[in-house]
C-alpha cells in the first residue's frame, strides 16, 4: 500500500518536471528569437535553410513539451486517486505509470538538450562580428 510520504515524493517529482518545463519554454521563447533575428552573416551558406530546419525542429520540439506539461497535469490528478486505491495492484499500476512518464520526460530533455547545442553551436560559428569602431 502506497503511503503519504511515497505520494508527496512522487508529487515533488512532478513538480520538478513541471518546473524544468517552464524553464524551457522560456528558453524556447529567446531561442526562437534568436533564430528569427538579423544577427547572422547574411553570405552564410544555406543560412535560410538551417535556420528554417532548426525552426521546425523546435515547433515539434515545442508540441511534446506541451503534451508533456499536460500529462503532468494528468499524471497529479491520478497520484490524489492513489490515495483512496486500497490494493497493492493499484499501486503497482501507478508505479509502472509513472517510470514510463519518467522515461519519457528523460528522453525529452535529452532531445531539447541536444537541439539547443546544435543551435548554440550553429548560431555561435555565424554570428556578425562587431566592426572594431575606428
Amino acid at each position: 500500500m502506497v503511503t503519504l510520504g511515497k505520494i508527496g515524493d512522487l508529487h515533488k517529482e512532478l513538480q520538478i518536471w513541471s518546473s524544468y518545463l517552464q524553464f524551457i519554454d522560456d528558453e524556447m521563447l529567446f531561442i526562437q528569437r534568436l533564430l528569427n533575428s538579423y544577427v547572422f552573416e547574411p553570405r552564410t551558406p544555406n543560412l535560410f535553410e538551417r535556420l528554417e530546419d532548426f525552426k521546425r525542429e523546435f515547433a515539434l520540439s515545442k508540441k511534446e513539451k506541451n503534451r508533456l506539461k499536460k500529462a503532468i497535469l494528468d499524471h497529479e490528478k491520478h497520484l490524489g486517486g492513489l490515495v483512496e486505491c486500497t490494493t497493492d495492484d493499484c499501486d503497482a499500476h501507478y508505479y509502472q505509470k509513472h517510470q514510463a512518464f519518467k522515461d519519457a520526460m528523460t528522453a525529452y530533455i535529452e532531445s531539447y538538450l541536444n537541439l539547443k547545442n546544435k543551435v548554440y553551436s550553429y548560431a555561435g560559428s555565424i554570428l556578425k562580428r562587431k566592426k572594431p569602431q575606428d
